[in-house]
């Protein structure tokens, strides 16, 4: 267990606020690290794994516009995502990650190892771009390091 994920719970235990979240292209390795954590029932409420376009629209709420006009990798999208989950799950917080982990799928104007990050709590909507090199598993591990670095940096300054 990283040291992030047990400073994440102390935080959200202070706070009385309870995390969802919703992920792609990491397939529930963030929903791991988080639950990882002793006594992380106490405010982890659960997630959505919707690596299909059909999965984000239908669990998550993510408009069909929005994949047609900006894609799955979008800070649009991950938005979308983030204000579903923390919906659905009734939560005060919600963290979304969708990106190209490789070794295909990418382009030119999305490139292999591009990943957004969502984030939304109170009238707060964040959504983060980051490019991580190496394979799969390395993106995948990044993306959910980064996200729990933006959820671990936005409670600190909210506390």
């Amino acid at each position: 267990m990283g040291l992030i994920e047990a400073e994440i719970g102390v935080l959200l235990k202070e706070a009385g606020l309870r995390l969802s979240v919703a992920e792609s292209c990491t397939g529930g390795l963030l929903g791991h690290r988080l639950t990882n954590v002793a006594g992380s029932s106490d405010y982890f409420m659960g997630g959505v794994i919707s690596y299909s376009n059909e999965a984000k629209m239908a669990l998550l709420g993510v408009a069909e516009l929005t994949l047609i006009t900006h894609g799955a990798v979008s800070s649009q999208t991950v938005e979308e995502m983030a204000a579903g989950v923390r919906e659905r799950f009734g939560t005060e917080v919600s963290l979304a990650i969708s990106g190209i982990a490789g070794p295909g799928g990418g382009t030119a104007e999305k490139p292999v190892g591009l990943v957004w990050i969502g984030l939304s709590a109170g009238d707060t909507r964040l959504a983060r771009r980051y490019q991580f090199d190496g394979d799969r598993e390395e993106i995948k591990a990044q993306a959910a390091e980064a996200a729990l670095q933006l959820l671990g940096g936005f409670l600190k300054d909210a506390s």
